[in-house]
């Protein structure tokens, strides 16, 4: 008899799991080890971006500005979604785009990792790689931007809490909610 859980794996396997959430919440830290877990391909979708572009992520931002940058990602991201099963870190704003989310429903199971105020300005403070935090008061921008984002973010297929915790504990309770999430879809089929 086949294990269930190598029958579940299996399942999952078969399609892209594409992690969302604001920058901090620990889509590459927890995307990588759940990608482990699964034996899966890990994507940076933030480096496929700058090698696309040949130029980091900030330096798009400076030179080209935040529209370009977008039009940019969701090309990579198109690519991405529509490309081999694997697990995808997005950057912070990729699932606020229309276009973005409709290929993602297609393509792929979102998991939002959902991380409160303090969580995120504790693992993105003093950190000058982030354009959208580069300048002001961080826990401010953070806040404008969980007030704009987590409404959509809320669309994801499952949400898991991400917290002060070792990265491998929440890419288990990920995996755990993907499981179920996956057995009640297939309970309705």
């Amino acid at each position: 008899m086949i294990d269930d859980n190598c029958l579940i794996k299996s399942k999952i396997q078969q399609k892209t799991i594409l992690l969302i959430g604001l920058m901090g919440c620990g889509k590459t830290s927890v995307g990588k080890r759940l990608a482990r877990l699964l034996d899966m391909k890990f994507v940076d979708a933030d480096s496929e971006i700058e090698k696309a572009a040949g130029l980091s992520v900030s330096d798009i931002f400076k030179l080209y500005g935040e529209e370009e940058f977008r039009a940019g990602e969701r090309r990579v991201m198109k690519r991405l979604l529509e490309g081999k099963p694997k697990i995808i870190a997005s950057g912070g704003g990729a699932f606020m785009s229309e276009e973005t989310r409709k290929i993602a429903k297609e393509h792929a199971l979102t998991l939002w990792l959902k991380a409160d105020l303090e969580v995120l300005a504790e693992r993105t403070g003093g950190k000058s790689h982030r354009p959208l935090l580069a300048e002001g008061n961080v826990v401010e921008k953070l806040k404008k931007l969980i007030d704009e984002r987590y409404g959509t973010y809320a669309l994801a297929d499952v949400t898991v809490k991400s917290q002060n915790e070792h990265p491998q504990k929440t890419a288990n309770r990920a995996l755990r909610k993907i499981t179920n999430y996956l057995e009640k879809q297939h309970a309705k089929h």
